[in-house]
């Protein structure tokens, strides 16, 4: 992409992200995605309601008259962005391509959370690690990704969420906020390693698809090829049966991954490329507020 065209589009998305993060997630956000804990901010004098377990013995004593300590959020966040750029990621049919709009939800989210102050790092995957750039805070971090989402070339086709959750889980010792944004076409079963990751960070699932991956046209025959292995095969999409073969198919997957991020007790939202990603992040984020 050159560089004037890939800045243009830089400044579109920021330019979205910034007005959704500011005029519509920034309270909902804040309410889905809570702090470390709380921390002691100050003592003063005990009224009527408050918690008898919060008095100050130690200042009471001093003073005569209960006191009451006072705490507040511990606020600060770390957001992670794990964003599958395997090669599925480039087809589009219905709606814009899945790694568009991959973007666009990946710089919502990280736009949301700059404005609670909260750090934001990424981690590119595909069936390796691709690309992983350190939690930091301020919009021209923020700008840097959304440029490395839209410009970035993996290195491979494949996909592998184990590789990426091991290597989270691995290499961030703090607990963090963890979006996984994938269209989740893997192979392996990611069920183990989704669980620790869940059990150390907060791990929340992002699938993005594409409607003409969940159900054939009407076409006659068609060639088709995987994108990640480069297989090629053609299809009879004009024979019923085949169209129903592959309905089956795809419920068949998607019921396993909502089984298996259920087992996890890991948030799911589901974002077909030709849908308002912005409901189905309110929806997530009233979900979990």
């Amino acid at each position: 992409m050159e560089r004037n065209e890939l800045l243009k589009k830089v400044r579109k998305i920021e330019i979205k992200a910034k007005g959704l993060s500011q005029n519509i997630f920034a309270g909902e956000y804040h309410s889905a995605f809570k702090g470390r804990g709380m921390t002691f901010s100050e003592v003063r004098e005990y009224q009527y309601g408050d918690d008898v377990r919060d008095i100050d013995w130690n200042v009471t004593a001093r003073y005569g008259k209960p006191y009451v300590k006072v705490y507040e959020e511990e606020r600060e966040l770390t957001v992670m962005l794990l964003i599958d750029v395997s090669a599925s990621q480039d087809f589009g049919a219905v709606g814009d391509v899945k790694r568009e709009v991959m973007t666009q939800v990946a710089a919502t989210l990280a736009f949301s959370a700059i404005q609670n102050n909260d750090k934001v790092g990424v981690i590119f995957f595909s069936d390796k690690i691709e690309k992983f750039i350190p939690p930091q805070k301020g919009r021209k971090h923020i700008l840097l990704v959304i440029r490395e989402l839209l410009d970035f070339k993996p290195a491979s086709a494949g996909t592998d969420i184990n590789r990426v959750l091991e290597y989270m889980t691995g290499a961030l010792k703090k607990r963090t906020t963890t979006f996984l944004v994938s269209d989740f076409i893997d192979a392996h079963d990611y069920e183990k390693s989704m669980s620790i990751a869940n059990h150390k960070h907060d791990l929340i699932a992002v699938q993005v698809y594409d409607k003409r991956e969940a159900q054939l046209p009407d076409v006659g025959l068609m060639r088709v090829r995987d994108a990640e292995t480069g297989r090629e095969r053609w299809i009879d999409t004009g024979s019923r049966r085949v169209r129903q073969a592959y309905d089956r198919w795809w419920y068949a997957r998607q019921q396993q991954m909502s089984a298996t991020v259920q087992r996890c007790n890991v948030d799911m939202v589901s974002i077909a490329t030709d849908e308002d990603y912005v409901k189905a992040l309110m929806a997530l984020f009233r979900q979990r507020g």
